[in-house]
């Protein structure tokens, strides 16, 4: 395997270890967007909060581990980016669920509604790269 993907395979090995433990210390799956709408209305607070702030503290420890920040690239201006949270947050809590968990948790305890999603997900995708592609020739 080139070395190009361990920092992946690590990221997403930390992953699913995360929501296996979650799952089985707390009997919830640990969806993010649940977790946080749930720590946000102010109920139940500490177990999502302790994930999310796991989750917000990874930079962090990537810094203290290896002396660099992770890279990050926008290129789209603050505008698109802050209407695009919110379409992705609306579409979220529409589909009971983000595009990781339905796809890291939900494939995983084989949720038919989840199998579903990910196949609106990827099939969506996968045709808009290709109209992309076709269209830019890029």
């Amino acid at each position: 395997m080139s070395p190009i993907y361990w920092n992946s395979l690590a990221g997403g090995s930390l992953i699913g270890l995360a929501c296996s433990v979650y799952l089985l210390l707390n009997g919830r799956i640990a969806g993010i967007s649940g977790l946080l709408a749930q720590t946000l209305s102010g109920r139940n607070i500490w177990p999502g909060a302790a994930l999310l702030l796991g989750l917000v503290s990874g930079p962090l420890l990537w810094r203290l581990m290896t002396g660099v920040w992770p890279e990050m690239t926008i290129r789209a201006p603050w505008s698109v980016v802050l209407i695009s949270g919110f379409l992705v947050g609306f579409g979220t809590r529409l589909g009971n669920g983000c595009t990781s968990g339905h796809g890291v948790i939900g494939l995983a305890r084989l949720s038919p509604r989840s199998i579903v999603a990910v196949i609106c997900f990827l099939g969506t995708g996968m045709a808009t790269a290709t109209i992309v592609h076709l269209l830019t020739g890029t």
